[in-house]
C-alpha cells in the first residue's frame, strides 16, 4: 500500500491547494497576473473578478472576456478561476452561463455572499447544468462567507462535496453588522482581536479542518508594506489555521507564498521522520528522543505535500515516496 492509504486508512485526505489566491478584477490587471504566473509558475492561483471588477453595464462583456481568457494557452497552468455576480444579482446566471462555457480549463468558480448551504446548493446546480454541457463535471466551488446566514451556515456548506474551499470576505462581514463592528477590524490588528470576528475566522477555519477543505484568508487592504502583509500571514498560519490566502496586488503574491510554505528546517525533520518510519512500516518510532507514530506522520507527510506544491525541492530519502501516488507504485511493481 501507499503511505497515504496507509496513514489515512480510507480516510479522505486533506485538500491542498497553492497557498495564494490572487484576485485581479481589470484587463489589464487580468493579464499581467496571468502573465506573473507563467513567470513564476503554478505557485499561486489567480481569481478573474466579475462581482468587482466589472463597470456597470459592462456586466456581460467583461464575464466574456474572462472566459476567453481561461481558455486561452495563456492559461497555461489551469490554475485560474473565476468570481461571479452574487447570487441575488441579476448578473450571476448570465456569469455563470459565459464563464462556464470554458470550464474545461477552469480552476475553480466563487460564489460570493450566500446566505444558506441551500442557496449555496442551489447555485451549484445552476453551475453544474452549464459545466455539463461543457464537458466538465464536479466543477471545484470556492464560497465566501461574509453574511451572518453563511456563517450560520459553515460547517453544512463546507460539507458539500463540490466545495473545496470557504474564504473569509471580512469587509462585507464587518459592514454588515451597520456599525456595531467598528471598521478598524477589517485590518490588523483589530482583525485579530476583535471577538466577532475571531469568533467568524475560527469557526471557518474549524469546519473546513473538520471536512477536509480548504480555509482562505481574507484579504490585507495595505499594499504598498509588504510586511504587513507577511504579518498577516503569519499570523493567519500559526494562529488562526488558515492554509491559503488571498491577495490583491502582485507584490502580496510573494509574501503570501513564504509565509504559508513549511520552512525548510520543518522540510528536512518531517523526511527524517517519515524515512525512519517507513522502515518499520508505519510503526512507531523514537527518533531524536521523541516519540513518532501515525498521528504525527499524518501531520509530516502533510508538511511535505505542501512543500512539494510550494516547488521546494524535497530531500531524496522521502521525493520518491512524496512524488508517486499509489498508482504510480502500482505500475512499478
Amino acid at each position: 500500500m501507499h503511505p497515504s492509504e496507509v496513514l489515512f486508512q480510507g480516510n479522505r485526505q486533506p485538500l491542498l491547494l497553492p497557498v495564494c489566491d490572487h484576485y485581479a478584477g481589470s484587463e489589464k490587471l487580468m493579464r499581467k497576473s496571468i502573465a506573473l504566473q507563467q513567470e513564476l509558475g503554478p505557485l499561486f492561483d489567480i481569481t478573474l473578478d466579475c462581482e468587482d471588477g466589472a463597470s456597470a453595464g459592462n456586466e456581460e462583456a467583461h464575464a466574456r472576456l474572462v472566459a476567453e481568457l481561461l481558455a486561452s494557452d495563456d492559461n497555461k497552468f489551469n490554475r485560474i478561476g473565476a468570481r461571479v455576480h452574487d447570487v441575488a444579482s441579476p448578473h450571476f446566471a448570465r456569469d455563470v452561463a459565459i464563464i462556464c462555457a470554458a470550464a474545461s480549463k477552469l480552476a475553480y468558480l466563487v460564489l460570493p455572499k450566500v446566505n444558506s448551504a441551500r442557496e449555496t446548493k442551489d447555485a451549484i446546480a445552476l453551475v453544474n447544468r452549464h459545466a455539463k454541457a461543457a464537458g466538465r463535471t464536479g466543477l471545484p466551488i470556492h464560497v465566501l462567507i461574509e453574511t451572518h446566514g453563511a456563517l450560520h451556515d459553515v460547517h453544512a456548506i463546507a460539507a458539500l462535496p463540490q466545495v473545496e474551499c470557504l474564504s473569509f470576505g471580512i469587509m462585507d462581514f464587518v459592514s454588515a453588522h451597520y456599525g456595531a463592528v467598528p471598521g478598524n477590524a477589517m485590518r490588523t490588528p483589530g482583525q485579530f482581536v476583535h471577538p466577532l470576528v475571531v469568533r467568524a475566522k475560527l469557526e471557518i477555519a474549524a469546519a473546513c479542518h473538520a471536512h477536509g477543505k480548504v480555509p482562505s484568508h481574507n484579504v490585507t487592504t495595505e499594499i504598498k508594506d509588504t510586511a504587513v502583509v507577511a504579518n498577516d500571514a503569519q499570523r493567519a498560519a500559526a494562529e488562526f489555521g488558515y492554509t491559503r490566502m488571498w491577495s490583491i496586488h502582485p507584490s502580496q503574491i510573494k509574501p503570501v507564498i513564504k509565509a504559508f510554505t513549511p520552512r525548510v528546517s520543518e522540510v528536512h525533520e518531517a523526511a527524517a521522520i517519515l524515512h525512519e518510519a517507513a522502515q518499520v512500516q508505519w510503526g512507531p518510532i523514537s527518533l531524536n528522543g521523541r516519540l513518532h507514530d501515525r498521528a504525527s506522520y499524518r501531520y509530516y507527510w502533510t508538511v511535505l505535500q505542501r512543500a512539494k506544491l510550494a516547488g521546494l525541492t524535497l530531500p531524496e530519502s522521502v521525493a520518491a515516496m512524496i512524488n508517486n501516488g499509489p498508482s504510480d507504485l502500482t505500475k512499478e511493481a
